[in-house]
């Protein structure tokens, strides 16, 4: 089977979050699959070398954006990966945002673009994809012009799965902008609409043959919190279903992992100490305290803004760890606990960047990972920090419900909390 993914992430080449994880894995163990995402500007997309495979252009309202389809050379990722090269558009060395976090303001004019120059390549090949696998809305609108484009009628009728990683981000925009749009048959147009505007996410769940998500649980949870998409969920249930996110064992491989300091040899005691003695030297804290990470982006959806109140609180009460905190996100909390980390030298300290190679020392170093979210729909860290000998400590919630059984269950292998709130979680670190 011809497995085609599109997607705006692929770990290495481009990666903000768990998306880019799954996509740059699941293609691995599949048959005969490919990946598809924009040229970006990263540094591991820059360093690569490529061939051309298709050339051509885009509408987009009155004008035309050329693109360019080229083939990754190498075959190390293990699968087929291509990047469509769109000027002006793609070339930037951010995802989403610039380096400052100010998300571009022309995301719905790439996303259209990266949809169209993705499907012109798909239906000029000979051998048609058998499963054109979507990922989140940035390709929400590619299961309704599969079956309603005009100008993609070869690959009609071809099966389309849609993956929700995220349900929080719909792509909505007002019905002011549908000129932008590729031509749809007649009658196609009412697909788009969702609560008055057009909405990518809700536009996949109605035209795609499958809607999965990346938990069981949270796939329960979408159908009665989906930022307006439940009623539309339930309606469809017939064709959703949750199938749990799992990780490249051989990539993460605490025994072969060249990212980190000391690899697991003989001694599992001995491999975590001498991880967590160069974090805790590198950083300046208690050699003697126990080590809780966090490892994510410092937004509200991931319980971030839970962290300053939450370490306070147990400090004062005269409990004792040290804690690292890696990530990037909303400006003020990076800056607060910027400051909380000058103060509380040397139980705290934090990196307040996108670091891979660290987050990697982390998961084997740290005795404790913490992932307080608000929502999580999978959730990889936990799978990460349980494979490098790390316990979770997770709120108990959509995917780490599903893989963090409680120290107190029958194969217990973790700490769970329910409520967000500082008492709850600050009981669970305790």
């Amino acid at each position: 089977m011809r497995i085609v993914h599109v997607s705006a992430e692929c770990y290495p080449a481009a990666k903000a979050g768990g998306l880019g994880d799954v996509v740059g894995s699941l293609p691995k163990f599949q048959k005969d699959a490919a990946v598809i995402i924009p040229k970006y500007h990263t540094k591991w997309i820059l360093a690569q070398e490529y061939e051309s495979v298709q050339q051509g252009v885009v509408r987009i309202h009155h004008g035309q954006v050329h693109y360019d389809i080229q083939r990754l050379t190498s075959t190390d990722l293990g699968f087929e990966f291509l990047v469509i090269d769109i000027p002006t558009k793609f070339d930037r060395p951010g995802i989403y945002a610039d380096s400052n976090g100010n998300n571009f303001g022309d995301e719905l004019e790439r996303s259209i673009c990266f949809q169209q120059a993705a499907l012109h390549y798909l239906g000029s090949l000979d051998e048609k994809p058998e499963v054109i696998h979507c990922h989140d809305h940035h390709t929400g609108l590619i299961p309704l012009l599969v079956e309603y484009g005009t100008d993609f009628r070869s690959l009609k009728g071809t099966p389309t799965v849609f993956t929700i990683h995220n349900g929080v981000y719909h792509g909505a925009f007002s019905w002011e902008k549908y000129y932008l749009l590729p031509y749809l048959e007649s009658g196609a147009k009412g697909l788009l609409d969702w609560n008055n505007t057009i909405n990518p996410l809700a536009c996949a769940i109605k035209c795609a043959w499958k809607v999965t998500t990346v938990s069981q649980s949270y796939m329960e949870e979408l159908r009665t919190q989906s930022n307006g998409l439940e009623y539309l969920l339930r309606s469809e249930w017939r064709k959703t279903i949750g199938i749990l996110n799992g990780i490249d064992a051989k990539t993460w491989d605490p025994k072969k992992d060249p990212l980190i300091k000391h690899n697991l040899k003989k001694s599992v005691a001995r491999y975590k100490s001498q991880n967590k003695k160069e974090l805790v030297t590198q950083f300046g804290l208690r050699k003697d305290l126990p080590l809780i990470t966090f490892i994510g982006r410092l937004v509200r959806e991931k319980g971030a803004d839970l962290l300053p109140e939450l370490i306070n609180y147990f400090l004062a009460q005269g409990k004792e760890a040290s804690f690292i905190i890696l990530g990037t996100g909303d400006q003020n909390l990076q800056g607060r606990l910027a400051s909380m980390a000058y103060h509380f030298s040397p139980y705290l300290n934090v990196a307040l960047e996108y670091n891979e190679s660290l987050a990697h020392q982390l998961y084997a170093g740290s005795d404790f990972i913490f992932m307080p979210s608000r929502v999580e729909p999978c959730g990889l860290n936990q799978m990460f920090a349980m494979r490098y000998g790390t316990v979770p400590i997770v709120r108990k919630i959509g995917g780490l419900k599903d893989t963090v059984p409680d120290i107190g269950e029958e194969n217990g292998r973790g700490i769970n909390f329910t409520h967000f709130n500082v008492e709850d979680a600050g009981l669970a670190l305790f």
